[in-house]
């Protein structure tokens, strides 16, 4: 199944916190998006492979995705080996996703920078013809990094303000993960679960969407330009 938007995540959750009102704008506007977690999540400090991944299947369903898969590398021991490559290749071979989305390489888990690694190695290797899967050949056009816990200056920022209901509602299908009140006794307690971590992360779309004089916005970073050939359509409706 093709896709014209794949985001890969090391663990499910990952790629929803930081960047599912972009991809549910997406599908909204005719874009067929997927989610891919690198791994089952098996060194989470809450929840099972199993619970974790009936909550990838019901945040993928909450965000509309034409595909999601959750792939089974090793948890908390992520690294840029060939295998890894070499298993990314071949979704990228096979979804032939116009644009990747994928963690920003510097974060404070290991996991999120290997994944980034491995990902942004594979996008290359994937489009070279004599790299042999049995698949053709396809390189995304843009590698596009989203802002996992650290951040950085964005690129450019999406407005999600009239998805950001939407969102919170894809957030709380990770209910081993984020903060539930009713489950509050549940699991062990993680700053991930906390009441604080999720009214920092609505304060940071906050923030974002600020910048660009919205009320919610999901940042992003590329390492290329990005040329305006029109400077009416892309700035003529801004007020300051």
């Amino acid at each position: 199944m093709t896709v014209d938007i794949l985001a890969f995540g090391a663990h499910a959750d990952d790629v929803e916190l930081a960047a599912s009102g972009t991809l549910m704008r997406a599908a909204a506007g005719g874009a067929r998006t997927g989610v891919i977690t690198l791994t089952r999540g098996e060194m989470g400090t809450r929840g099972t492979p199993e619970l974790r991944a009936r909550e990838f299947d019901e945040a993928a369903e909450a965000m509309g995705l034409a595909h999601h898969e959750m792939l089974s590398l090793p948890d908390g021991r992520l690294a840029p080996t060939e295998e890894a490559r070499q298993l990314i290749v071949r979704e990228i071979r096979e979804h032939r996703p116009r644009i990747v989305l994928l963690p920003y390489p510097e974060d404070r888990h290991p996991d999120h920078p290997a994944a980034s690694k491995i990902i942004q190695d594979a996008a290359f290797l994937a489009g070279l013809r004599k790299l042999e899967t049995g698949q053709e050949p396809h390189r995304p056009a843009e590698l596009i990094y989203y802002m996992p816990s650290w951040e950085f200056e964005p690129s450019f920022i999406v407005d999600i303000s009239d998805y950001i209901e939407r969102k919170s509602a894809v957030l709380k299908a990770y209910a081993s993960q984020v903060y539930h009140p009713e489950q509050a006794g549940a699991w062990e307690p993680t700053f991930i679960a906390s009441e604080h971590f999720m009214k920092l992360l609505f304060a940071r779309m906050a923030h974002y969407g600020r910048l660009i004089g919205k009320a919610y916005g999901e940042p992003f970073w590329i390492r290329s330009k990005i040329e305006i050939s029109d400077l009416l359509a892309a700035f003529g409706g801004r007020t300051y």
